[in-house]
């Protein structure tokens, strides 16, 4: 397997220039006061309020059952996204985890994370390395990211795809579906009651795993709400963006202690560096983590998986 490098020397100035927007948003963001003092902007939120712009610039469609048809034959075969978490051939100490790769070129907080970016070179290499499924970043202002992403990689590699984005439309669920993603991000944070209902009810309808994040207590309870089997818990807290990996360790108990939690898969998410919290979290109870900017960052992803 041929190493896939993100070279620094190859940084492109459109590059340079996304970054630098990026990191000044977010660095802007951190610093915005009130007249009670210093109040960190709630990032996710700004993310949210141009995704609403996003999604109202798309076509107005009244989902029928035969859109849903149309969407799944589009994509072809589905690809069991959990059924690839459980049967992972990774182990740490005895125990079980599956690794979910990340495909993303960009972040707020970091800024550009590979410049000499291929999304199919890296799934690919991912593939190569042993990754039970793929998360592909399809938010463009953000992450750079892009929906061709998926299509692109879908092509490519015989693992299940998720589609990481900030959906808050039954829109977002069928082109999703039409461009390829066996799964989808359900973030609890940013849906109300009856949007998460709905919109996890779509998914599942349309043969969709759903990978529901949550951050604390109160969000686990709702998505167990809902009747989440695959949870993710992000060790960042998306109003902040700060990473605390207590964050899997407190839910991993919380679900354990849940009757309705009995039977569901815990995807850790975010901060995971090293082997050393790989094992941590598996030990707290994880039998998936999700890893992205760790290994795309400068080396060789095969070594590094």
């Amino acid at each position: 397997m041929s190493a896939v490098r993100c070279p620094w020397s190859a940084v492109s100035r459109t590059d340079l220039v996304g970054a630098s927007r990026l990191n000044r948003r977010v660095a802007h963001d951190k610093q915005r006061t009130t007249d009670d003092g210093p109040d960190p902007v709630n990032i996710l939120e700004t993310i949210v309020e141009e995704k609403k712009r996003e999604v109202a610039r798309l076509p107005a469609r009244i989902l029928a059952a035969g859109d849903l048809r149309d969407a799944i034959c589009q994509r072809g075969e589905r690809r069991d996204f959990v059924g690839a978490l459980r049967e992972s051939r990774f182990t740490v100490n005895g125990s079980p985890v599956a690794l979910i790769a990340e495909v993303k070129k960009a972040s707020p907080s970091a800024g550009v994370i590979c410049a000499d970016f291929d999304p199919v070179r890296i799934a690919r290499a991912y593939e190569s390395a042993g990754a039970a499924c793929l998360s592909v970043l399809t938010d463009e202002k953000f992450f750079q990211g892009s929906l061709r992403y998926l299509r692109q990689i879908r092509e490519a590699v015989q693992v299940p795809l998720l589609r990481k984005d900030f959906i808050i439309d039954e829109r977002q669920i069928l082109e999703a579906i039409e461009w390829g993603a066996d799964a989808v991000l359900l973030i609890v944070a940013i849906l109300d009651e009856r949007r998460l209902q709905a919109l996890h009810a779509l998914a599942a309808e349309a043969g969709l795993d759903v990978l529901v994040e949550v951050h604390d207590e109160r969000e686990l309870k709702r998505a167990l709400g809902v009747g989440a089997r695959l949870i993710g818990v992000n060790n960042r807290d998306l109003k902040t963006f700060k990473v605390d990996l207590t964050a899997t360790e407190r839910l991993a108990l919380r679900l354990r202690e849940s009757a309705s939690g009995s039977g569901a898969l815990l995807v850790a998410e975010s901060g995971i560096h090293t082997r050393a919290d790989v094992q941590r979290l598996v030990r707290c109870g994880a039998g998936a983590v999700l890893v992205g900017e760790s290994l795309i960052r400068g080396g060789d992803i095969g070594a590094k998986v």
